[in-house]
């Protein structure tokens, strides 16, 4: 099966590679080329960071085949943009069942969901309302703590350092990418 992810590379697709290149060698000389050639540190080094590049980009893939899902993206698109059967793209990126199910979540904790990108910030404001905030965002659902007081929620697409979005009593709440759930406690208690 041949796809977007099959097919020669694009030229934008070249420039992500050489940006994330740049990341792993470290403008900060982290490795430096002596003569053309790397000592074995280095190397290993290198290594290492290619290793931690990796990891963090799996995750990134799979909150935005997450965030896909959620708006409405067929397991059968996703398939052929990654160059998979709508099988094995479910297999591979669908949720399995694990640790912090609906069964697992405490009386101040528990899962909202399923909620789409398109009904979810509804269903977080009610629940910010109750006093439940999002600490965890996953496909089609969000771990949600409760406290005695009403929250805020806001959802950025997460294209600055967090730092920038830090402002005015916001915090990250979840991070599910492309996505970023800002959460605000607003001090005023529930009502009963």
């Amino acid at each position: 099966m041949t796809g977007p992810a099959q097919d020669a590379p694009r030229e934008e697709d070249e420039d992500l590679v050489v940006a994330l290149g740049r990341v792993i060698v470290g403008d900060g000389g982290e490795v430096s080329v002596a003569g053309g050639t790397l000592e074995t540190e280095e190397h290993l080094r290198l290594v290492r960071r290619c290793a931690e590049a990796h990891e963090g980009t799996a995750a990134l893939l799979q909150q935005a085949v997450g965030s896909a899902r959620g708006a409405g993206v067929s397991w059968a698109r996703l398939g052929a943009e990654l160059g998979l059967s709508r099988q094995g793209a479910q297999q591979r990126f669908g949720e399995s069942a694990g640790p912090g199910e609906e069964g697992d979540a405490g009386a101040d904790e528990r899962w909202l969901g399923p909620v789409t990108a398109v009904d979810e910030m509804g269903e977080l404001q009610l629940a910010g309302e109750l006093g439940w905030h999002t600490v965890e965002a996953g496909m089609f659902r969000h771990r949600m703590v409760r406290t005695g007081t009403r929250w805020e929620h806001r959802r950025v697409i997460w294209t600055r350092p967090v730092r920038h979005y830090l402002t005015e009593g916001w915090q990250v709440g979840a991070r599910a990418f492309p996505w970023l759930y800002l959460v605000r406690d607003t001090g005023l208690p529930v009502e009963a």
